[in-house]
């Protein structure tokens, strides 16, 4: 059991909770009956209950209302959050009610979804705020019943006094709680007594969402709301000149054309302020298929834009120069580019020993280089926002994984301070970084304000598609250096991309070669590229994996047995202080899935590849099986091993697994888009190859590492390692190395 500080009275903590992304709300009704009220009805009188902080609201009739502060997207944290509170309160999960929070960071703290750190994040702040509550609730029966308070006790919303034989529900005592002093500090239970904590709970929103009850952005209304949809440049490189819109404003249901301008050339961008196009035109009307005709019919020119160079400000205040170049890009040429920067010099990142010296004396040296295209989000949900202006006042709903870094942005872009705009947190359908930019957010309320209506902005499916925001273009040269005893002696890894380097230095198999040596480069694009499903670590870790592949047939040496001596000369003799994973937990999911795969014992005409990485603190190791039918591939099984610490609600983390899996898998395959001059070569998906529903594996079995570790990150770990373990398979279905993605359709590995 630990003890955490909770600072001292109700203001404090209220302050210092919102700093550190915790809090809780404690409420009561001492007028409501709960033989006569019915949940909805109880929930739905705010002002007869008293507030203490902002997560919890304990109804006299015992039903509790807690507040999930990060948006939702699929992960689940909407049912795992809440978990972490009533596992400390104590409560029967049965009468807890989920409520998605509102935008409020002086209630919540930092409401952001993304990076792998929700759990992460709110496991000690969450937990803390239902232990307090606790807490509370005690003293306020000790002084009741006139007991000591360690003499009371609590099971599943009831407090216990064994002695005398009394006991009183979290709502009967609720009101006499309200008035109790936020302790000093608070025990939080030790693992080892959790009974919500690590078993699995069905999402609370399953029932909504598959009888069509959950609102997702698509699905939002408003009085008097109209529609309004975006032209954007055809080519990156370009910008708006002039545009007529005469024939579309007389077109049926039409209500303006509007050009705006996203972000102000004085404003100062944060990381998440990334944006295609900055200068759009608009068309508004009654439905979304006049305003779609409507486009059609738009005279627009467009005009080439000029180099400019912008500062970005990053999470810790720091700020990067970014140059935008000129010009009108293509693929083609960003090969021979890459090329060009991969036979150079790179940035010395990090240097171990002396790796010249070990290749200049090699008697084997391997080089293989691995690269991947530009890949769109695709999220099913399309982009969309609501926005109402009125005067000075903004009203938002919109589906965004970060609604704090919105917020700044919209109160520059429309002059109205930010203590004024109400922002909704909408369920997401979809994100995978691609809504943590929010550009379309500040897109709807410019078109508010500007016709003096409330508007949904709707992208078409082309339109997000051909207006960014991708994962970028990477390359990396890998090369080992043998001896005459063909062991392993130095590596060299050179690695960059369009517009940034994906490499990571100091992950495995840094620390475990007395002589590497880590380069990286990058070439400046205008073509904009941001965070997407496990950010640079989706690329390197299949680059990583297929290399010690390779590298381990070269050496006459199991693969698995490869990474693991690697990792036992990390743990037992590492090679520098720097190294940012923890070997011994490393070894542990290839041990276990080792283990699970029956890796030993070969199964006929079953063709399998292995594969782990490390990253957002949590380790996987996958083994996928495939067979080869009608000349094509067929997934059979993956066995998957997690080590992400203490898993909160192993449904969804098994869910988060598949659905990380699946997706990888399809971008492995297929996921590929191409530019010709400036202009993205694929618009939607009769282009845009996606994984089909008879393509993904038979079978996913996933185990978790049991341990007490606080957890780590769950929805993008197990990401990236299945591009490695997709082509380590095909390997050794073909006898053909993959070095290209995507891997059906570049390379014809089977043919």
């Amino acid at each position: 059991m630990s003890s955490i500080k909770t600072t001292i009275g109700r203001r404090s903590f209220l302050k210092s909770s919102a700093l550190v992304g915790g809090g809780m709300m404690l409420g009561f009704n001492a007028l409501l009956s709960c033989n006569t009220k019915t949940a909805k009805e109880v929930m739905a009188m705010p002002k007869e209950w008293f507030k203490i902080n902002s997560y919890l609201k304990i109804g006299d009739n015992d039903l509790i209302t807690i507040f999930t502060p990060n948006p939702e997207f699929g992960q689940n944290i909407r049912t795992s959050m809440p978990m972490l509170i009533a596992e400390e309160l104590d409560v029967d999960w049965k009468k807890i009610i989920v409520k998605q929070a509102p935008y409020d960071p002086e209630n919540f703290g930092f409401q952001f979804t993304g990076g792998s750190r929700g759990i992460m994040s709110r496991w000690e702040p969450l937990r803390m705020a239902g232990a307090s509550a606790k807490h509370m609730l005690r003293q306020a029966a000790s002084e009741s019943w006139q007991v000591p308070i360690e003499e009371v006790t609590t099971k599943e919303g009831v407090l216990y006094h064994e002695i005398s034989g009394k006991s009183v529900t979290y709502g009967a005592i609720a009101s006499a709680a309200a008035k109790v002093s936020i302790p000093e500090e608070v025990k939080l239970k030790d693992p080892k007594d959790f009974k919500i904590i690590g078993t699995s709970r069905k999402n609370v929103d399953a029932n909504d969402i598959v009888t069509g009850k959950t609102i997702f952005g698509m699905d939002y209304k408003s009085e008097g709301m109209l529609i309004a949809m975006i032209v954007h440049p055809p080519a990156f490189g370009m910008k708006l000149k002039s545009f007529n819109s005469d024939e579309a404003k007389s077109m049926k249901g039409i209500k303006d054309v509007v050009a705006i301008k996203t972000y102000n050339d004085n404003y100062k961008k944060g990381g998440f302020d990334t944006n295609a196009f900055n200068e759009l035109v608009a068309v508004v009307g009654s439905s979304t298929w006049e305003v779609m005709k409507a486009k059609k019919q738009l005279k627009i020119e467009w005009e080439p834009i000029k180099a400019y160079s912008e500062m970005i400000t990053g999470f810790r205040g720091d700020q990067t120069k970014v140059n935008i170049p000129a010009g009108l890009e293509s693929t083609d040429s960003h090969i021979e580019q890459m090329k060009m920067m991969a036979a150079k010099k790179g940035t010395v990142v990090r240097k171990d020993g002396k790796p010249e010296l070990a290749f200049k004396n090699a008697s084997k040296i391997i080089e293989r280089t691995y690269s991947v295209p530009f890949l769109a989000h695709n999220s099913m949900e399309p982009i969309n926002a609501f926005a109402h202006v009125t005067g000075n006042k903004v009203k938002i709903a919109a589906p965004t994984q970060v609604p704090g870094f919105v917020v700044p942005a919209l109160a520059a872009s429309l002059g109205i301070p930010k203590e004024n705009i109400e922002m909704e947190i909408i369920r997401m359908g979809g994100g995978f970084g691609r809504k943590a930019y929010g550009h379309y957010i500040i897109e709807a309320a410019l078109i508010s304000q500007k016709i003096g209506a409330p508007v949904k902005l709707i992208y078409s499916r082309e339109d997000d598609m051909t207006n960014g925001i991708y994962r970028p273009m990477y390359t990396a040269t890998f090369r080992a250096a043998l001896d005459a005893n063909n062991q392993l002696t130095a590596l060299h890894i050179k690695a960059g991309g369009i517009p940034e380097s994906p490499l990571y230095a100091n992950r495995f198999p840094a620390g475990s070669i007395d002589n590497y040596l880590a380069e990286e480069w990058t070439i400046e694009s205008n073509i904009t590229i941001g965070a997407f499903r496990a950010p640079r670590s989706n690329f390197m870790a299949g680059a990583e994996q297929s290399f010690l592949d390779e590298l381990a047939e070269a050496m006459a040496i199991d693969p698995i047995q490869l990474r693991l001596d690697l990792l036992k000369r990390a743990e037992e003799n590492p090679v520098g202080d720097k190294n940012d994973y923890d070997p011994a937990r490393y070894a542990g999911v290839l041990k276990l899935v080792k283990e699970n795969s029956n890796w030993n014992n070969k199964k006929a005409n079953v063709h399998r590849g292995v594969s782990a990485y490390f990253c957002h603190q949590s380790y996987v190791a996958q083994v996928l099986e495939l067979t080869i039918e009608e000349g094509k591939p067929t997934i059979e099984k993956v066995h998957c091993a997690i080590d992400c610490g203490i898993v909160v609600n192993p449904d969804a983390a098994v869910n988060m697994a598949e659905g990380a899996i699946v997706d990888g898998i399809g971008n492995a395959l297929y996921g590929n888009l191409r530019f010709k001059d400036g202009v993205p070569e694929k618009k939607n998906f009769h282009e845009y190859r996606m994984i089909r529903m008879n393509e993904a594996p038979k079978e996913i079995d996933v185990h978790f590492v049991q341990n007490e570790i606080n957890p780590t990150g769950m929805g993008e770990p197990p990401f990236p390692p299945i591009f490695g373990a997709l082509a380590n398979a095909l390997y050794d279905a073909t006898g053909k190395r993959l070095y290209n993605q995507p891997f059906l359709g570049n390379e014809d590995v089977l043919s």
